[in-house]
């Protein structure tokens, strides 16, 4: 089964599709079971997703709020997803407090964090987790979520969560590819022609790159013409 693609014609109408496709996977999931599992992925691309999804009204009393991956960092670094998922999404949104679920980075220990935040969706997610979407990105290296090439971290299977080694800076914490594959829906965003050559590798689910071990039978890429131009003319202006 192919993965299913759309492309769009440039990062705004990618977004502004992103934003979409997340409420009407947040209203099907209220419908059939009363509240909704989002996890957020960070970086610059999904930044117009989250100022677009701000002005959506899906339910967000009803949605509790996770994170993919983070970086190590003090609260309101920068550096934080969860900064600039607060500032364009969580607060302009008027998310309660307590359905946001920020990955505890700012102490020391940082695989005791990564257990204690399994223990969280574990409470809230099951057994082992079900998260009803997850918004993955795509590095120009095929990294996703943080999970990187030549990393240890890709062949975690008996975690959900891990702490990484250090990358551009920083160590992080990362949701695993057990919890990605378990996820009712998968949402990928991708903009950006130094994307193309890995979103064509993601879309043959090459198994050297981490983004292509990610299970994609519930899975759909969005992306602008420039990460898409690599796909094809078939694929170009419709859903593949």
């Amino acid at each position: 089964m192919r993965i299913g693609i759309e492309l769009l014609p440039d990062p705004a109408a990618a977004a502004r599709r992103a934003a979409a496709f997340i409420c009407a996977h947040a209203h099907q999931a209220l419908r059939e079971r009363g509240r909704c599992l989002l996890a957020l992925s960070g970086g610059t691309t999904p930044l117009p997703m989250f100022a677009a999804l701000a002005r959506e009204q899906p339910g967000w009393d009803r949605i509790d709020l996770f994170q993919v991956d983070e970086r190590a960092a003090p609260a309101g670094s920068p550096d934080r997803n969860w900064t600039h998922i607060g500032r364009e999404l969580a607060a302009p949104a008027g998310l309660p407090a307590g359905r946001l679920h920020p990955m505890p980075v700012e102490g020391a220990d940082l695989a005791s964090a990564a257990a204690a935040y399994a223990a969280t969706l574990a409470d809230l997610a099951g057994t082992p987790p079900v998260l009803d979407l997850v918004h993955l990105g795509l590095g120009p290296d095929g990294h996703t979520a943080s999970l990187f090439p030549g990393d240890p971290t890709p062949a975690i299977e008996d975690r959900w969560v891990a702490a990484t080694p250090a990358h551009h800076g920083h160590r992080r914490m990362t949701l695993t590819l057990p919890v990605l594959a378990a996820a009712r829906s998968v949402l990928w965003l991708v903009c950006g022609a130094d994307k193309a050559a890995m979103l064509a590798r993601l879309v043959a689910a090459d198994p050297a790159i981490p983004a292509g071990r990610v299970a994609q039978a519930r899975a759909r890429i969005i992306a602008d013409a420039a990460a898409g131009r690599l796909l094809g003319p078939a694929l170009h202006g419709g859903t593949g």
